[in-house]
């Protein structure tokens, strides 16, 4: 729950609180509204302070942008007019600090990401019971926030402008989807991602599963641990395996999955199975594209990404030779910008898969595409730049 006085009155309010993203309530909270001018908005935002938003919504809009680009000036380091000092201050980007390791500068590029969402999470807006928002020139958001929460239980809640904007965000994506080319032609190649389910914009590594050939009786049966949104056991279906059985733990993953299978045709060949990595049984072909960065997540869909202490990869390796079918193949695909960071050694990697009872039979390997690779601005660049995303064909030693 969060609290908060009404100025004119002195009456106490409360209501809850609600973040998809695991967001702590801010500790105080006051009432904000289109008089109240950015710097001190931000000043008060960097402090913890939650504004909740009594003005109109398109204004508020407006202040998280101008909260946006005071955030992002200071971050780069070139200030702006609201300089406040003390907790709220954001370090700079590890790139701009010298003489640090990758590690180091990894690390300290996640801690100022993670003010920055501190501080732009704290304009905060009210949400009725029905899902209506009660402010002027709001949209109707009940449908976004139908898809994303469920059903509205009648309890008003208060959430952050910017999570909102991103359940919006998300419900676009869905609603679009992602075009895979591996899949086929359009318009029958897209993957539409539900909320909390990470969205497969990096598809190089779903070329390489759809290059890669197929081992001897891969056809009869494959496993896809991890499954997501399913387009991996999609992938493998359009290859012509007979069944593929795709598992997840995460609930909102499973129903994406299931979605996007019935959308492709490819239901009929793919089961769905709420599983910690493994299915039952043994199969020809074991696929896994688990995390690849071994760090804490801060937020559920960070789990897509971040993966601490290698949980998911080590399970996937210790295991998958008790459910590989004799002359079965395991398919990790994974990226190795967590050696360039110096978050986990190759040499650590061979030994997980020597421990395993593994053996490395082929690797396939592909520069990514995404726009980050590029970007020498990128406090990261210099791993994202030697990055590669491989496909290690593994058998049984």
């Amino acid at each position: 729950m969060i609290h908060w006085t009404t100025t004119a009155s002195g009456q106490e309010h409360s209501a809850r609180w609600r973040s998809e993203s695991g967001a702590l309530a801010p500790h105080r909270v006051v009432l904000a509204d289109d008089t109240l001018a950015a710097d001190a908005a931000y000043r008060m935002a960097c402090e913890g302070t939650g504004l909740l938003w009594q003005g109109d919504f398109q204004n508020a809009r407006h202040l998280l942008q101008a909260l946006m680009r005071r955030a992002d000036a200071r971050s780069a380091g070139r200030g702006g007019s609201a300089r406040g000092r003390g907790k709220g201050r954001a370090p700079k980007p590890a790139a701009a600090a010298a003489g640090v390791t990758p590690e180091q500068a990894f690390h300290l590029h996640r801690q100022a990401q993670a003010q920055r969402a501190r501080t732009l999470g704290q304009v905060l807006i009210p949400v009725e019971g029905d899902y209506r928002i009660a402010l002027r020139r709001a949209p109707d958001l009940q449908q976004v926030l139908t898809q994303a929460w469920g059903p509205a239980t009648g309890e008003p809640c208060v959430v952050s402008l910017r999570e909102l904007l991103g359940l919006v965000g998300a419900f676009e994506w869905r609603k679009k989807g992602v075009e895979i080319p591996a899949l086929g032609a359009p318009p029958g190649n897209r993957i539409h991602p539900h909320y909390g389910v990470f969205s497969p914009v990096r598809g190089e590594y779903i070329d390489l599963v759809a290059a890669a050939p197929l081992p001897a009786g891969a056809k009869a049966q494959a496993f896809d641990i991890g499954t997501g949104t399913g387009v991996l056991a999609a992938v493998l279906a359009r290859r012509g395996v007979q069944r593929v059985v795709a598992t997840d733990q995460d609930p909102r993953a499973l129903a994406c999955a299931q979605d996007n299978l019935q959308r492709l045709g490819a239901a009929a060949s793919v089961e769905v199975v709420q599983a910690d990595l493994f299915p039952p049984g043994r199969a020809a072909l074991v696929v896994c594209n688990p995390p690849w960065v071994p760090a804490r997540a801060s937020s559920p869909i960070e789990h897509a990404v971040y993966d601490e202490g290698s949980r998911m990869l080590r399970g996937f390796l210790a295991g998958v030779a008790e459910h590989l079918a004799p002359g079965g193949e395991a398919w990790l695909i994974l990226s190795d910008l967590a050696e360039h960071l110096g978050l986990r050694p190759r040499a650590q990697l061979l030994e997980w898969i020597a421990a395993g009872g593994l053996r490395v039979v082929e690797r396939h390997d592909v520069r990514p595409r995404h726009a980050k690779a590029a970007d020498s601005t990128d406090p990261l660049h210099a791993a994202r730049a030697a990055e590669l995303t491989s496909l290690w064909r593994l058998a049984t030693a």
